[in-house]
């Protein structure tokens, strides 16, 4: 399916909005929990209280489902999907979003901050929005994103910031340094609790399998998410609940990812590109970088569970959507089918035994 790049993804711009919107009537049953939470006249306890049963409610405990369809499409058995789509505003960063919002709370600060290209600071303006908190999301100024207006419906103050995503989450750290906000921002001293947020995802699969599965295709850029399934993982194995470690599978787009880039070239650390070599398209706009804040965990997190890392084209991401859309209903960001698609192509040279595979996705709700 990962074939090189060619032609233009232009004409193809409906289908690739992939994250729902915040829709903020989702706590319409939560008014008085959400007046809890956001008022800065309640104690802590009463906040984080309230903010730990928006989250309850809310976010995580996502959809998995076997993906039957696509099984017989491609020939194997037997593939889950970890819908992370489901959160409330489509990915799964609602979950760090909210988890860091309740640490600002709990730390006594009143502003957040993040840089985003669109997803996560929807998802960091929604969450600060329900503790009581302000957020200043930076955008790099080169790139438009229809979320730009759900962030400010939100209550965000956007910042434009001259210069790649790299240089803009530079600009956000910075800010939240001189200012004295809590800075949301991936590699940045809150990573920790980030990854064991996403350690969650692995928690909830093992919950529904009541085992580790044989492997996990996972979307990478950063490799945040990647590396928090690891730690969840191997947290799940060192106390006896599961048999084995899942070989982790990382995907991303032609050319433009760090973490792939290196396994490929069998480099011992994770290398950065070339910046003037990275170009966004509408398509592999989510997973691009020059640059991956946890790169050498995520690299390792591959390597270590027997994984491996390719990349998929934008054509044969775009391709991949449109089954999950036709065969199993699922509008799938073309992006997030990255990882799923690396552990199909492996499959289709060296096929895979039976056994339980999962790949993880986010999309429209």
């Amino acid at each position: 399916m990962a074939e090189p790049e060619s032609g233009s993804a232009t004409e193809l711009v409906p289908i690739l909005d992939g994250a729902a919107p915040a829709d903020v009537s989702l706590f319409a049953d939560l008014p008085e929990i959400r007046r809890v939470a956001a008022d800065p006249n309640r104690s802590v306890e009463e906040r984080i209280e309230a903010l730990e049963v928006i989250f309850d409610s809310e976010i995580g405990d996502t959809h998995f489902t076997r993906a039957r369809n696509i099984e017989r499409e491609f020939g194997i058995r037997m593939l889950f999907v970890k819908f992370e789509g489901g959160n409330t505003t489509g990915t799964q960063k609602d979950r760090i979003a909210f988890t860091q919002s309740m640490d600002a709370v709990r730390r006594g600060f009143d502003t957040v901050t993040a840089a985003t290209c669109g997803n996560y600071g929807v998802a960091v303006a929604l969450a600060a929005s329900c503790a009581g908190l302000r957020s200043v999301v930076f955008v790099p100024e080169a790139y438009k994103t229809r979320r730009i207006e759900e962030m400010t419906r939100l209550g965000a103050e956007i910042r434009r910031f001259a210069g790649d995503y790299e240089a803009t989450v530079d600009g956000s750290r910075e800010a939240a340094e001189r200012e004295g906000w809590y800075d949301c921002n991936p590699g940045g001293e809150n990573t920790m609790l980030q990854m064991r947020t996403y350690g969650r995802i692995a928690e909830e699969i093992w919950e529904e399998l009541r085992d580790a599965p044989r492997a996990v295709g996972v979307p990478v850029s950063n490799g945040t998410t990647l590396a928090g399934l690891h730690r969840g993982f191997l947290s799940l194995y060192r106390r006896g609940k599961t048999s084995r470690m899942p070989r982790l599978i990382a995907g991303s787009s032609y050319g433009k990812n760090p973490i792939v880039q290196s396994f490929l070239k069998g480099t011992e650390a994770c290398e950065d590109l070339d910046p003037h070599a990275i170009k966004e398209t509408l398509v592999n706009e989510p997973l691009i970088n020059w640059h991956s804040t946890e790169g050498d965990e995520a690299l390792a997190a591959v390597r270590t569970t027997g994984g491996w890392a390719s990349y998929a084209s934008d054509r044969a991401m775009l391709k991949c959507a449109r089954l999950f859309r036709e065969k199993e209903g699922l509008s799938v960001l073309p992006a997030a089918t990255a990882g799923l698609i690396a552990l199909l192509d492996r499959h289709a040279k060296e096929p895979l035994p039976g056994d339980r595979y999962v790949a993880v996705l986010t999309g429209r709700r």
